[in-house]
């Protein structure tokens, strides 16, 4: 048996992205889901994309810069707003 990661990009605005991780597994013909669905998000902000760019392969990476374009349009938050 093969575990497989199915990756949605969910969500997926000027400003934000939501990124949807399952693993699967292939018994008996029929793909069962092993564990819980794990969902993060992103803000097109410098340091969303930077964090991006760590936990996504270019082909997702690639598609989500294709809707978000080169310049961020999220301000990175102050110390006042943390």
């Amino acid at each position: 048996m093969e575990l497989k990661e199915k990756i949605t990009l969910d969500m997926l605005t000027a400003d934000s992205v939501s990124v949807l991780r399952q693993q699967f597994i292939n018994y008996g013909g029929v793909d069962m889901q092993v564990g819980e669905n794990i969902r993060n998000a992103y803000m097109n902000s410098k340091s969303g994309r930077e964090q991006l760019k760590t936990v996504l392969s270019d082909e997702y990476y690639n598609a989500v810069m294709s809707v978000w374009g080169d310049i961020p349009t999220v301000d990175e938050p102050t110390e006042s707003e943390v």
